[in-house]
């Protein structure tokens, strides 16, 4: 539906609303106007990574999963999968008069802020820690969820708006300070690009101040996305974020100013009861009813979109009976398999289940569903622990699985009544019986998330170091001195630091097809793909302050060190060469042949990083400018064509202004980073190619 015609009937609806009417529909859970014809309507909805918190859905792996898969035409298709869900829950919700939380058709996904220090609980949700990859992720997403057809299929929503990523216990106080070049080269571009390529139709603001403007009520952020980036959707706060204002940024005294302060600079939707107050707010003369008029506008121009009052939405026709069907299950576990990231490997892996007889599954995360989860999650009618894909496999071949917990996430013993590692002594024998052992190891949603949601309370949600609990150390530890072979299989919304083993594979929470995936991996049916999308570095020491919101030091375009497993980082069964790079400057295109020079069928993820010859832009390593997926089969050759954006020739100046860095740029296309770390644990480089632009 074009969106004048939209916002048309929006003014015109809303023109018929009493100043009361219009000032209850800027809350999430908008009441119903009876005499206008105006259902209810709650605003508040999640799609992270599949329909969440209304009943069965298809689970997907977490964000931060997806983004490891490198490519924005599988996360659009995972997307458009969600959005088909969400039409046929609301479809049937709706029609059941059942207009609650969680059913409306305003997903607020996906979450594009920058995971600048992997202790930051919420980073599972987002993609990453660079910004051109969260921006093609996130560009995708939106184009899934929002369609392509008269109306939106759905309403995604860019959240949150601006340089928002912990620490999870200062949140609602916090001001985030950064520089111009921080915000415009790094926190900034991401939301750029959703909003003027993608047209996402909603963003939200975040709890924290940045520079000492309240993010939900400020007018540089109003400025930047409505007046620079021409954004015509509408605002929504963070829930509870406006009675932040006056209850600890102290920027306000009042409900009623906090109230005022929002609407007056753009915050259209209130998710929490703040704007309860804004009847008061216009009788103390701090709010026009032409600021509440066009936020209202806003809102029900968004509704009409969604086609909610019209009687020819393509949607309305989509069936319950699609929702959690057998083709979705199917791309939940190509998304997982695809997502997983192999960090290590001496040969181990693939596990030949003709050579063996037995193989050990033990760890507190082997048989969790909870680990499979993440947060902002559904729920599956068809999860597949790590333990049963496993023995799924195994039973196949005739292969005893023999299965030990061994420890709890991060208590002692599973028993308060027993003594420290009361399960070590099975896990041994487990291990000792079995040609191999697999231990599923790492954290899950309880341990690691959004405050109030993690139960790890001494620190919000948020992690204090990269290591593993101290429980599961031992475990390892005990497991490997038993001398036979080990794969670390770590489930985990971030990096932990873990290269004990003969094998580590990142599986981060792999949604509903997890354990299946894992079992296709570990037993050869697929080759690892998945590549790093945040730095794993050795330590939280090598780190800035967790509250320093400079990049110095951070992530790979800024980190001096050497990195665990670095950004970008993943390895495979087979094995890749790069050769005859060529570009066409005519149309900025960069084409290179790819070859899977080994014995394996496989999926390649290129990627491209530029870094600029005349400038040294505040010590910028490189950066990602280009990336592609690509399937080969063993011995097979394809040319790969890849686009490089014209923003990859610019540099951001100290006071924020982009500039073309010169005429002189260097490339590197290959299976990782051209940093030494990824060169050393891959065996080979990246190609180069100087070109003058």
């Amino acid at each position: 539906m074009d969106r004048a015609l939209a916002r048309q009937q929006a003014k015109e609806l809303v023109s018929q609303m009493t100043l009361e009417e219009k000032a209850s529909q800027l809350r999430y859970d908008a009441p119903a106007i009876d005499r206008l014809g105006v259902p209810a309507y709650n605003w508040w909805n999640e799609a992270l990574h599949g329909v969440a918190r209304a009943g069965t859905a298809t689970v997907f792996p977490q964000a931060i999963g997806l983004a490891a898969i490198f490519d924005e035409d599988i996360i659009e298709e995972i997307a458009d999968i969600i959005s088909t869900e969400g039409r046929a829950k609301y479809n049937a919700q709706s029609s059941h008069g059942d207009r609650d939380i969680y059913k409306g058709l305003t997903f607020w996904s996906p979450n594009i802020n920058i995971f600048r220090d992997p202790r930051w609980g919420r980073g599972q949700e987002t993609y990453g820690e660079d910004p051109y990859l969260t921006g093609r992720m996130g560009a995708g997403f939106v184009r899934g969820i929002q369609g392509k057809g008269k109306y939106l299929k759905a309403a995604a929503c860019a959240k949150h708006f601006a340089v928002h990523s912990g620490p999870e216990e200062l949140r609602h106080s916090f001001d985030a300070q950064v520089s111009k070049y921080d915000l415009w080269d790094t926190y900034l571009p991401a939301f750029e690009t959703l909003v003027k390529e993608a047209g996402v139709e909603a963003v939200m603001g975040a709890y924290n101040r940045t520079n000492g403007e309240v993010c939900c009520g400020s007018p540089t952020l109003s400025s930047i996305l409505r007046e620079m980036w021409g954004f015509e959707g509408h605002f929504v706060s963070d829930c509870g974020a406006i009675n932040d204002f006056h209850a600890f940024h102290k920027v306000t005294d009042t409900a009623p100013e906090s109230a005022a302060l929002a609407i007056n600079n753009g915050c259209d939707l209130n998710c929490g009861k703040t704007y309860l107050h804004l009847l008061q707010a216009v009788r103390d003369g701090l709010v026009t009813e032409e600021a509440i008029t066009q936020a209202c506008e806003r809102l029900f121009t968004t509704r009409y979109l969604l086609g909610l009052f019209a009687d020819d939405c393509e949607y309305d026709q989509i069936p319950y009976a699609v929702n959690d069907c057998e083709r979705h299950a199917q791309a939940a576990l190509k998304a997982a398999e695809r997502s997983m990231v192999l960090l290590k490997n001496d040969g181990t892996l693939p596990i030949n289940l003709s050579a063996v007889r037995s193989v050990a599954v033990i760890g507190p995360n082997a048989d969790s569903v909870t680990a499979l989860e993440g947060n902002y999650n559904g729920t599956s009618s068809r999860y597949v622990t790590y333990l049963e894909g496993i023995r799924a496999a195994c039973r196949e071949a005739g292969v005893r699985v023999n299965y030990s917990l061994g420890c709890p996430l991060y208590q002692s013993s599973v028993r308060n009544d027993s003594l420290e590692g009361d399960r070590f002594a099975e896990a041994v024998t487990a291990a000792q019986i079995s040609d191999v052992s697999i231990l599923v190891l790492g954290l899950d949603p309880s341990m690691e998330g959004e405050e109030g949601d993690a139960n790890n309370g001494l620190c919000k949600g948020d992690k204090f170091d990269l290591e593993l609990p101290a429980i599961q150390k031992k475990l390892l530890e005990t497991i490997i001195a038993v001398g036979k072979p080990v794969v670390v299989l770590v489930a985990s919304g971030s990096a932990l630091r873990v290269e004990e083993g003969n094998a580590v594979i990142q599986a981060w929470y792999a949604g509903q097809a997890g354990g299946a995936a894992a079992a296709n991996l570990i037993f050869g049916k697929v080759s690892p793909s998945g590549r790093l999308p945040v730095t794993f570095y050795k330590t939280a020491d090598d780190l800035p302050a967790f509250t320093d919101y400079s990049m110095q030091g951070r992530t790979y375009r800024y980190f001096k060190g050497d990195a665990l497993y670095p950004f970008g980082f993943g390895l495979s069964y087979t094995h890749f060469r790069y050769s005859e790079p060529q570009f066409d400057e005519e149309n900025g295109t960069l084409t290179v042949k790819i070859r899977n020079i080994g014995t394996r069928d496989a999926e390649e993820v290129c990627e491209v990083y530029i870094k600029p010859m005349e400038f040294d832009s505040h010590g910028l390593n490189w950066s990602l400018c280009a990336f592609g997926r690509v399937a080969l089969s063993a011995g097979e050759e394809k040319r790969v064509r890849l686009p490089i954006p014209e923003r990859a020739y610019e540099c951001v100046t100290e006071d924020g202004r982009r500039i073309k860095a010169g005429r002189h740029f260097r490339l590197y296309v290959g299976s990782s980073q051209p940093d030494s770390v990824s060169v050393s644990r891959l065996g080979v480089s990246p190609v180069e190619m100087d070109i003058v632009k």
